[in-house]
């Protein structure tokens, strides 16, 4: 066997290998009945001729040349005609008992519901065009192969984002009749899609972009601001909720990104805050139960903003002598001192217990009530960006660098004369204020608060947002809470999977951007 066999061979094996995978979790049996573009294919097997066009992307950066194009159509077609013959095998061994999700249903699909004999014709061929398409990506010159690429991710993001982009041009130039649907991509949209991909990655490069007069730019950014603030208002109330919690995490991440961003200081128990902030909202404006008075929103607001950076004044004295994974286990300490306080008999009078808090009212500014979600999106995006104003010139003052000096070394930061209690202290406040305004905005936009929305996942969301973004990146914040929060929720459609998407997404930036999508200058400067 020559070498070129064995790459063929061992490339159609390893696709195959990963083909399997979905199929035998139930990936693939889940979005059968999903229509990337109808009449045309499903989300499932799309899945699966995104893999064969990754070999087929990787075999041809190894084998330039048409050589490597037929090789990688040898391999896609092998591994196509392969998946339905190990498919036919699980069938006649009856491995149902073990792998649940290949039931006769999903074997059937797998071919199409076509006959064994045209299935594996069908899937052959699918696979070698794929892959085919994959070694061809990278073997056109730049500016077709840019040009194919954009096509081919415009019609994925559109048909997965259909149901979003149907809310978004509902009735828009009649776009049910011929570009989607809540089933499906329709054909004409597909291509329409495809040819929009096409120019948005054909644009002039970064360079070119930058050497255009800073008019231009400003123009640009602005548009696309107004865009952003006007769409909540333009589509429907769906998009206005996403875009709301998207501003809550934003608020967050503003807050953990001083403490873990600029002063270096990881807290697990960041969600404590945030409960605080909220928590002091409905006692404070709540009417019955538990409440101590009722006051209006915009009065309580600041009062559980204050309360907040009280408390992480008070949380960051125990733990300002503990560094590394030691504070990081320290805080989570803290922060499950709050959970275990709101769900203690003790506090139940004052805190409601496990019943929590109800009957918050909705925010009120001047006899309006912000009631509907796009009038609490407008407040949330609002304070947002007062934030943001707050954190950028915080970053750049003088507490900023002191932050940045102690986050490097402590040691040596002490030894230029920086009180170490006073800048972690502050650090800790900062953040907390932060939380504590996104608690407290979040209580009168759902109108109660329970301890089971208070858990660590929110803390460790709140990170995961930080790392994908950027550390110690104000832009990296937001670029990070659009792409972990805002994207799981528009992917509803693809259910409980929508979470793999957000954990792969997670390893794909620390696998190929670990400084995140958009680093900090600093941090860009001293990665080489």
């Amino acid at each position: 066997m020559t070498s070129h066999a064995r790459a063929v061979l061992s490339n159609a094996m390893a696709m195959l290998a990963t083909c399997c995978f979905p199929v035998l979790v139930g990936l693939f049996g889940q979005f059968t009945n999903k229509a990337l573009i109808l009449g045309v294919i499903d989300i499932g097997h799309a899945m699966l001729l995104g893999i064969a066009l990754g070999f087929g992307v990787a075999l041809g950066r190894e084998q330039r040349g048409a050589r490597s194009l037929a090789m990688a159509a040898c391999s896609g077609a092998l591994a196509g005609a392969g998946l339905l013959l190990l498919a036919n095998l699980a069938q006649a061994a009856n491995l149902r008992w073990m792998l649940v999700s290949m039931n006769p249903a999903v074997l059937r699909q797998i071919a199409f519901r076509l006959p064994d004999l045209e299935g594996t014709a069908l899937l052959a061929i699918s696979g070698a065009l794929a892959s085919g398409l994959g070694a061809m990506l990278v073997n056109l010159p730049r500016l077709p192969s840019r040009a194919l690429a954009g096509a081919l991710g415009g019609v994925v993001l559109a048909g997965l984002l259909r149901e979003l982009l149907a809310n978004m041009l509902n009735g828009l130039a009649g776009t049910d009749d011929w570009a989607f649907n809540y089933d499906g991509l329709l054909p004409a949209g597909a291509l329409a899609a495809a040819v929009l991909g096409a120019l948005a990655c054909v644009q002039p490069g970064k360079a070119r972009y930058q050497a255009l007069p800073s008019i231009v730019h400003r123009v640009v950014s602005l548009a696309v601001l107004i865009f952003i603030i006007a769409l909540p208002a333009l589509t429907n109330d769906f998009v206005a909720q996403v875009m709301m919690m998207v501003c809550l995490y934003i608020l967050m991440g503003m807050g953990l990104n001083i403490e873990l961003g600029l002063a270096g200081l990881v807290d697990l128990g960041f969600v404590a805050f945030f409960a605080v902030g909220a928590y002091t909202v409905a006692m404070l404006t709540a009417s019955g139960g538990v409440s101590l008075m009722q006051l209006n929103f915009f009065v309580a607001l600041p009062i559980a903003i204050l309360i907040s950076a009280v408390s992480g004044f008070v949380f960051g004295l125990p733990v300002l002598k503990v560094r590394g994974d030691y504070l990081a286990i320290a805080t989570l300490g803290l922060g499950e001192i709050i959970r275990v306080l709101i769900l203690s008999d003790m506090m139940k009078p004052l805190l409601g217990g496990a019943q929590g808090i109800v009957n918050v009212p909705k925010p009120e500014l001047f006899g309006l009530v912000l009631g509907t979600p796009t009038r609490l999106f407008y407040l949330t995006a609002m304070m947002a960006g007062l934030a943001g104003y707050c954190a950028w010139r915080l970053q750049h003052s003088g507490l900023g660098r002191r932050w940045l000096a102690v986050r490097e070394d402590e040691d040596v930061a002490q030894a230029l004369g920086i009180n170490l209690v006073q800048v972690k202290l502050s650090a800790y406040t900062m953040g907390a204020a932060f939380a504590g305004l996104a608690g407290g905005i979040f209580a009168g936009m759902v109108g109660s608060v329970f301890p089971q929305g208070f858990q660590l996942l929110i803390s460790i969301n709140v990170l995961a947002i930080l790392v994908v973004g950027g550390i110690g990146s104000l832009p990296g914040v937001v670029i990070g809470a659009a792409a972990l929060i805002g994207a799981p929720e528009v992917l509803r459609d693809l259910g409980e999977y929508r979470y793999l998407i957000y954990g792969l997404v997670v390893i794909a930036v620390v696998r190929l951007k670990p400084d995140g999508l958009s680093p900090a200058a600093i941090r860009h400067r001293e990665v080489p």
